[in-house]
């Protein structure tokens, strides 16, 4: 999703996007395809950022879901015992950020994953890219947004 890759180039992040990778851990039995997700912590420990494998490779940092048509709550635990830190879903109703703690995922104003970024940030660049016809000035409005941010 652009808006992650506008966050990683305005603060100078060295990320991979991942995309909609379908990813299996046999101890789990279980398989999951986000709509997207990203490592950004921890993209320098994949061994073969081409093969992931998460028996042995850090889960991603970040997993999104766009529930416009089907919800993907159920998903969570999954997530959550591969130890995926943050998640965010979008629905017709908003954006939620989730953050995994001991008790599972909780909803959270501030992402843990892109320090300082707040959910009502992340809606306004949503709710600006539904208005501006060029993805490139939204970007670089994007990008110019998240330097003024943290200069402060």
């Amino acid at each position: 999703m652009l808006i992650v890759d506008a966050i990683a180039l305005a603060r100078d992040l060295h990320l991979l996007n991942v995309g909609s990778t379908a990813f299996t851990r046999a101890d789990l039995a279980r398989g999951f395809e986000p709509d997207a997700c990203f490592y950004i912590q921890h993209v320098e420990a994949l061994r073969h950022p081409d093969q992931i494998d998460l028996a042995a490779d850090p889960p991603p940092d970040l997993i999104m879901e766009i529930d416009i048509t089907s919800p993907s709550l159920n998903k969570l635990p999954i997530y959550a015992a591969l130890g995926i830190p943050e998640v965010w879903r979008y629905t017709r109703e908003g954006l939620t950020l989730y953050q995994l703690s001991q008790d599972g995922y909780a909803p959270t104003e501030v992402s843990g994953v892109l320090p300082g970024i707040r959910r009502q940030n992340l809606m306004h660049f949503l709710d600006t890219a539904r208005t501006m016809t060029h993805r490139t000035t939204w970007f670089k409005a994007v990008v110019a947004s998240i330097q003024a941010l943290d200069q402060g």
